[in-house]
Formats: structure tokens, sequence, C-alpha cells
């Protein structure tokens, strides 16, 4: 990469000049007029330092651990799906740039490439993110494979009983089935680099879900199956017959209520992953960080919370820390790096996550991550 990034928004730019306008917005934007989608971002500004001088912060140790395991940075890349429309290599880009940063990442159940070959990839921390379906059995599934490719933990997304609103991609025809225009194909002719590496994987699909249902490798007729199981009826019950089914660390993806973390940790849940997806579901949620501190009063400890959702920044992750997470996770960051670069744009946003957060340990008065002073932010 020759281009200078000295930010996150800096590789969004470069990620919206790459992209075609549908495929950016889709990865950009959120639900409905996007409340909860701008306060994710805007919600960690008014949270300020409360900086102690003289502590000595000539080693500064960014490295924690999570669910056990010690990982360089307190971060994780979220799961999303279809990154294979960013760039070809989609998740296995993520999950090299993850690993070589020294910290774990998510794949979707709706990745385009399948579990198996993400691991081959990148043999290491991987996790692995699982919709309830209405048809457990092919959940059941899903859960072996990660189980027997290696898959460190298993994440059960709660927050997606039905689809958001999101109407930038109505706008833009990025729907199942997806609706052409005029516009659309001279926005795709506006963008011939994505265009050329595109070509040569025109069969993109859905990696882990070929033959479900009887369904080929075509990605509309997979999506469109998706989206008849999504199953408005999951409940705590279903969280329990996943904790039986799952031997290793179970995390809930989806919590913004306290109530709700504590009856998932009740259910056998070993962690929280306080997230409104992104801004892509309900519009008009609480932004994550402001929800984390009530969920980190009511756990006490007695579960790990990772933070999702509106972390564009090392300080963000810093602030997350203070306010009771053990790490946080990015999505869109990661996606704009990929858009940017490939690999080495994913490469480049965590470098520059790692370096923010360093320097606003080092200048907050804060030696270790693994145990930034909750009053590290003025209350």
């Amino acid at each position: 990469m020759s281009a200078v990034y000295a930010s996150v928004d800096d590789l969004r730019q470069a990620a919206a000049r790459h992209l075609p306008r549908m495929v950016f917005d889709f990865v950009d934007g959120g639900a409905e007029r996007e409340i909860t989608l701008r306060a994710n971002t805007a919600d960690f500004e008014p949270l300020r330092f409360a900086p102690r001088v003289l502590t000595d912060v000539s080693q500064v140790d960014l490295s924690t651990t999570l669910l056990g395991e010690q990982i360089a940075l307190p971060l994780a890349i979220a799961p999303m799906g279809l990154c294979g429309l960013v760039r070809p290599e989609g998740e296995l880009a993520l999950a090299r740039a993850a690993k070589a940063a020294g910290i774990p990442m998510v794949l979707s159940t709706a990745a385009s490439h399948p579990l198996e070959a993400v691991m081959d990839a990148a043999p290491g921390n991987l996790w692995f993110q699982l919709y309830i379906f209405r048809d457990r059995e092919f959940a059941r599934s899903l859960v072996q494979r990660a189980r027997a490719a290696g898959y460190r933990a298993l994440v059960v997304t709660v927050d997606l009983t039905r689809g958001g609103k999101r109407e930038k991609d109505i706008h833009n025809g990025f729907t199942v089935p997806p609706r052409f225009s005029r516009r659309t194909a001279a926005d795709l002719l506006r963008h011939p680099r994505w265009l050329w590496q595109m070509l040569p994987h025109r069969g993109q699909t859905l990696g882990n879900l070929v033959g479900w249902g009887g369904q080929d490798g075509n990605v509309v007729a997979l999506a469109t199956f998706m989206n008849t199981q999504i199953d408005p009826g999951i409940s705590w019950a279903d969280l329990e017959w996943l904790r039986a089914e799952w031997d290793l660390p179970l995390l809930v993806k989806g919590i913004l209520h306290p109530d709700d973390a504590r009856q998932a940790v009740a259910a056998g849940a070993d962690a929280i992953i306080v997230s409104n997806h992104g801004g892509r579901q309900l519009d008009g949620a609480p932004s994550t960080i402001s929800a984390l501190p009530r969920i980190a009063d009511a756990l006490g400890g007695a579960a790990e919370i990772i933070l999702d959702s509106g972390v564009r920044r090392g300080a963000d992750i810093l602030k997350a820390l203070a306010l009771g997470a053990r790490a946080c996770m990015i999505g869109k960051a990661a996606l704009y790096g990929l858009g940017a670069g490939g690999e080495a744009g994913v490469a480049r946003v965590l470098a520059i996550l790692r370096q923010e957060f360093d320097v606003a340990m080092a200048l907050s008065g804060n030696q270790r991550a693994a145990a930034v002073r909750p009053d590290t932010l003025l209350r």
C-alpha cells in the first residue's frame, strides 16, 4: 500500500472510492434514519479522560487475556457476512490479518468462504458466529463443523429475529433478490478496478450454507432461503440447548439490557458481547458504549464483556476498558481496510488502532491493558 493512511477514517474514504456505492453503503450503512449508527461513534466523544502523571509508562503492556487465551491487543474482528463482495479474498484476508496481529476473528455464518477454508488459511484463534435458524438440525451441523475444524469459541447472535430496514440498501437495489437499475449499472462501471478484481469470482456465494435446504451455490437462492429461516421464536431455552451442544467458550452477541446479560450468564454464557449489530437492526437502540456501564455493573465480573460497534480510535478501546469491557470488536473499521487495500488494508487498520491505543494508555497513565483503572475516565 503506497498511500499514507493516518486514521481509520482515511481508510474509510479510500474504501468509498474503490467500492461501488451499493457495496460501500452495505458496509457503511445502518437501519432507517441511522440514529443508532451515528450514536455508536458519537457517544464516545463526550467521554473525557482523567490522566494520571509520573506513573512510568516507558513499558506499556497492550496484551490481555480473553476467554483464557493470551491476545496481543484487547481487540477482535467481529462477524460480518458477504465480505467477499468487498474483496474476493474476504474473510480469508481478515483472518490472516487478525492472526498476524495476535487477535481473534469471528467468522459469520453468512461468510463468503466456508469455515473450513478460513481455518485452513489462518489456523489459530478463530471463533464461529451462529444464527439459530428454524432448522435446528442445520444449526447443530454448523456447530459440529466448527468444533471439528478447530474453532475455539461459539458466538450466538440473538438480535436478528427480524432483519432491520436498511434504506440505503433498498435505494441501491441491494436486496434479496437484488434489483438492478441503470443507475446501479453506471455506478459499477465507474469502479473498473473492483469489477476487474471480482470478474474471476462471479460465483461468490454463502460458503457455509451451500447445500442447505437443497440449495446449490447460487448466492441469491441461498440468501432467500436463509431469510425464510430467521426464527422470531428463539428463546432462552435455545441458548441452554446450545450450551449443551458446545463444550468450549460460548458468547452471546446482541445484549443491550442488564437483565438480559444476567440471564445469559445464568443460561451458561461465558461472555457477553454488548452489540446493536452495528446500528443495522433497531434504529433508536442505545449506543453500545452508553449501554456498557449498566451491564458491567449488573454482571459484577461474573462474565467477560466485549464491546462491539462504534470503535474507530485506539482511545475508544481504552474508554471501553475503563467502563468495564475486557476487549472490543471492530466490524466496519476492518471492512474499510479490506476495501481500501485487501489484507494489507486490514493490517493497516489494526496497526493504527494499536498505535493509538498505546498512546492513549501512556498519556492516561495506564501501564497494562489487563488492568486499566476505572478512574481513567471522568465520571
